[in-house]
């Protein structure tokens, strides 16, 4: 069949999604089915590969792309995203390798059904939305022998995980999707190059059998009015592309830890020696231990006894007059003074705060510092084992080794999602801001930490730093939560447009860089999905956008809106708005405008030949 077809001047894309790797695996080296396809099919010839990374995942690859050649000459091109977040995160990128794609892959380990529910959950009715007005064949690859259950037991997981997926659950996920599903018990030459193999092959040669037609059909069009060819439209400029800005969130609150800021717990000895000063509210997010210790929770709302033992052997909460006067008292009074019972554990407590502060990525090296710290064997795991009792999730087991395999195959972010549970809750609240009327409890410390602006203004000589109200103007309450939401939690979703710009006017005021390209993304992503229909009658004002952008030093977005208007020269030339634009950015829109007036201008010469020759017009 791939003889009919003329391939030397087409191309095809393959767009793969998803971590097929078995979770329960030690072999960290496995290959992955795209790349093992590509390495042993006889049809395919010239293989490389490269990491490339998205606007929001700067320094870690988040997909391969393979670049061969297929059935001779026809050129393949395929994206192997190992990373489901890219939706998340880049949404802008996800939707352009679908939109581009002729082939999807879906492929998932059956060892790992958190992860497959997850995709079920919350990816695949995105993938279907995109794919919801094209017949793009979808391929679901169900890969590995499924095992016996092994139930995670990390102190700070909170799946149900341990039990595989079900040949019915893959092949209902099919279903959904329209899709061909497939089990690939081995990576052997049968399953891959026969199985996989052949179905892929054969989705390739019906999109290139779909192209050559299409193709055709043009041909035949362009030939059916002689004489003078019509003009032919050049592709718009390619608009700037916006770089966004890595989350830099564990280190902000590793930072907060390290200098020491709105400190309101200090730990001490059993000999009343200062040992370190934390926060409530980051221990308090991360470990029931402490929620019993400063009583947001109390013990009879703490099933487990494991934790509530822990609390109450470890540490004791000391009010007495022993204590030095401390310089450090806030508005809410002096800090809370804890001594730690257990030496060893006193000892290495600095080290344990530094791997919670910094987001619980590095167990290993947090297994090391201790080791160096302590030489006795049992008095380390000793320590280790009660750091792990502090980070349990109520109820659940824990064991080392889950411990690392959870460790290594989806890093924590401990705080950015236990943050969220203290966020506009009076609970350990040491300051209100008062907005619009109403009042908004917050926490020093977070905000210290993720906002230089408020990091100067409670620590430096303003009012603010010794007041427990502090009242806020300039901007609404709804843009202000949304603001604050996004420093608990490093994420923000504005639920339109404009909703996006006043965060963005809100994040510039108190000069957060990272929220205001994630609102610069957001807007740039939402007026592209827009179709011309509805970009013509929207009331959407994207010239007040342009105004606001540049009012507000956002360069990149006043730049992209300038070209996005050049774009779409013959919508936006029409409305009232166009007249609002100064001498400078009217010259910049003529000069970039699509399509262009020459362009506009042969057109028009061309329907004139058109009408006098009497043929019909391909082009109108």
């Amino acid at each position: 069949m791939a003889d009919s077809i003329k391939p030397s001047l087409m191309s095809l894309h393959i767009v793969a999604f998803g971590n097929e790797r078995d979770g329960f695996s030690e072999d960290s080296q496995q290959s992955s089915l795209i790349w093992t396809y590509l390495e042993r099919s006889a049809l395919i010839s010239e293989t490389e590969s490269l990491l490339l990374n998205s606007v929001n995942h700067i320094g870690s690859p988040v997909f391969t792309e393979y670049q061969a050649r297929v059935f001779g000459n026809v050129r393949l091109v395929v994206h192997d995203c190992l990373l489901w977040d890219i939706f998340d995160s880049d949404w802008y990128t996800s939707q352009n390798l679908l939109g581009g794609a002729d082939i999807v892959v879906i492929k998932y380990s059956v060892n790992d059904k958190s992860s497959f529910q997850e995709v079920k959950d919350s990816y695949v009715p995105m993938i279907k939305k995109a794919l919801y007005h094209c017949s793009v064949p979808v391929i679901i690859s169900a890969v590995g022998t499924r095992k016996s259950e092994v139930p995670c037991t990390c102190p700070l997981c909170t799946s149900e995980g341990g039990s595989c997926v079900t040949a019915s659950e893959g092949i209902q996920l099919a279903k959904e999707l329209g899709a061909t599903y497939l089990e690939l018990h081995s990576f052997s030459d049968f399953y891959i190059g026969k199985y996989f193999g052949g179905v892929l092959e054969y989705f390739m040669i019906q999109s290139l059998n779909r192209k050559s037609s299409e193709n055709m059909k043009r041909r035949e069009k362009s030939h059916k009015c002689h004489g003078v060819m019509p003009p032919q439209l050049d592709q718009p400029e390619k608009m700037p592309i916006l770089k966004g800005e890595a989350s830099h969130y564990n280190s902000d609150l590793h930072n907060l830890l390290i200098c020491c800021q709105c400190v309101d717990v200090i730990f001490y000895s059993e000999d009343l020696r200062e040992v370190v000063e934390a926060h409530k509210i980051v221990l308090c997010s991360v470990s029931h231990v402490f929620m019993v210790l400063f009583n947001v929770k109390s013990p009879a709302d703490i099933q487990d006894s494991c934790i509530i033992r822990t609390a109450q052997t470890l540490f004791a909460v000391n009010s007495e007059a022993m204590f030095p006067v401390s310089n450090r008292d806030s508005p809410c009074g002096p800090p809370v003074r804890v001594i730690v019972k257990d030496s060893s554990f006193c000892f290495c407590l600095s080290d344990i705060l530094h791997f919670i502060y910094s987001g619980g990525f590095q167990w290993e090296l947090l297994e090391e510092e201790v080791k160096k710290k302590l030489k006795d064997t049992g008095e380390v795991e000793l320590v280790l084992e009660k750091v792990k009792c502090i980070l349990k999730t109520p109820g659940k087991a824990h064991t080392t080794q889950n411990y690392r395999f959870h460790q290594t195959t989806r890093p924590l972010q401990l705080c950015n999602t236990s943050l969220k549970l203290f966020f506009n809750t009076p609970v350990l609240a040491d300051v209100i801001f008062q907005i619009q009327g109403a009042t908004v409890p917050a926490h020093r410390a977070v905000l210290v930490a993720r906002c230089e602006v408020m990091a100067a203004m409670f620590n430096g000589s303003y009012m603010e730093a010794n007041s427990f109200l502090v009242p806020v103007y300039g901007v609404s309450k709804d843009t202000f939560l949304s603001f604050l939401e996004y420093l608990y939690t490093d994420s923000c979703c504005p639920a339109s447009i404009l909703q996006a710009m006043s965060l963005l006017i809100c994040a510039e005021m108190y000069q957060v860089s990272r929220l205001q390209h994630i609102c610069e993304l957001y807007i740039i992503t939402q007026l592209q999905s827009m179709p011309s229909r509805e970009l013509t009658s929207t009331s959407l004002s994207v010239v007040s956008l342009l105004r606001k952008a540049k009012f507000h030093n956002s360069d990149c977005l006043s730049t992209w809106l300038l070209h996005f208007i050049a774009t779409n020269y013959l919508i936006f030339s029409q409305k009232p708005e166009f007249q609002d634009l100064s001498v400078e950015e009217r010259n910049f829109v003529e000069m970039h405008r699509w399509p262009s007036s020459m362009y506009l201008k042969q057109l028009a010469d061309y329907r004139n030949y058109v009408n006098s020759q009497k043929c019909h017009c391909i082009v109108m």
